[in-house]
């Protein structure tokens, strides 16, 4: 029977898993601390990216998800805006405002706009060797979440209109035929143009003046899902999670490094 391992913070998204999970017929484990216990197994794990690192390595699991160069060398056509890797420390210098944002997929700080470094945490927090992304500061109008498997959007939301959340006050995630439609359409753009991790969270928006772009991509395990059926959630974790021993090639170029465990 398929298990969901989830990490011991809970949130709304946890319990939001936790009950398709179940729904769907799944164990789920919730765990007291970072440590499996002995016979563990898991089809998909979720929580937060450092937890679901040190959970795989403890049972031999590898987890999908897209290098920290992916986005900066999709085409710019995708993009419709400068992004590139860089450093902390470089964007510590940075005279001009610009969006920074850590590129490894953990939460050391905000992704926002910053100028000549106010705001970013100290050289103590996080050192100038730390890869970020630098990006050409844009409006988004609208921003949307869609969790990929193969090539394929197996469900998406709006998360974000003009900076605001895309929630109502009635909880629901409202979005319209034409945004639907070129979110896919984005999607579709870039399966064609570029290669996409089997197991994904991509980000698409719309930027004013240039158009539906590619804002980021997140990894599946440990990403928000705001309005997004978590049903297909479960599909997209557990594509991305796979027994390290069982790992193919065409799976194994988008193999997440794996933690070291003390």
């Amino acid at each position: 029977m398929p298990t969901l391992i989830l990490s011991p913070r809970y949130s709304e998204d946890s319990r939001v898993m936790r009950t398709a999970a179940i729904r769907a017929g799944w164990n789920v484990t919730r765990l007291t601390s970072w440590r499996v216990p002995d016979n563990a197994i898991a089809t998909a794990i979720y929580g937060e990216t450092m937890f679901a690192e040190v959970i795989a390595a403890q049972l031999g699991i590898t987890l999908l998800d897209a290098p920290d160069d992916w986005l900066p060398n999709l085409p710019k056509s995708l993009l419709r805006r400068h992004i590139r890797i860089s450093t902390l420390g470089e964007a510590r210098r940075h005279p001009d405002p610009v969006f920074v944002k850590p590129a490894d997929g953990r939460k050391g700080f905000a992704g926002a706009v910053y100028r000549e470094g106010i705001g970013l945490p100290s050289p103590e927090a996080c050192p100038d060797d730390t890869s970020v992304f630098m990006a050409e500061p844009v409006e988004w109008r609208s921003e949307f979440r869609c969790f990929v498997e193969d090539g394929v959007i197996l469900t998406m939301s709006p998360y974000l209109r003009d900076g605001e959340p895309a929630r109502t006050d009635d909880g629901d995630w409202p979005t319209t035929p034409s945004e639907i439609a070129a979110v896919h359409a984005c999607i579709e753009e870039l399966v064609a143009e570029a290669s996409v991790p089997p197991s994904i969270v991509i980000d698409v928006g719309l930027i004013e003046g240039r158009g539906w772009a590619i804002v980021e991509a997140n990894c599946a395990f440990g990403a928000g899902i705001y309005g997004c059926d978590p049903h297909s959630v479960l599909d997209v974790l557990e594509r991305g999670c796979i027994p390290s021993a069982e790992l193919t090639g065409g799976d194994a170029l988008w193999a997440r490094p794996t933690a070291h465990l003390e």
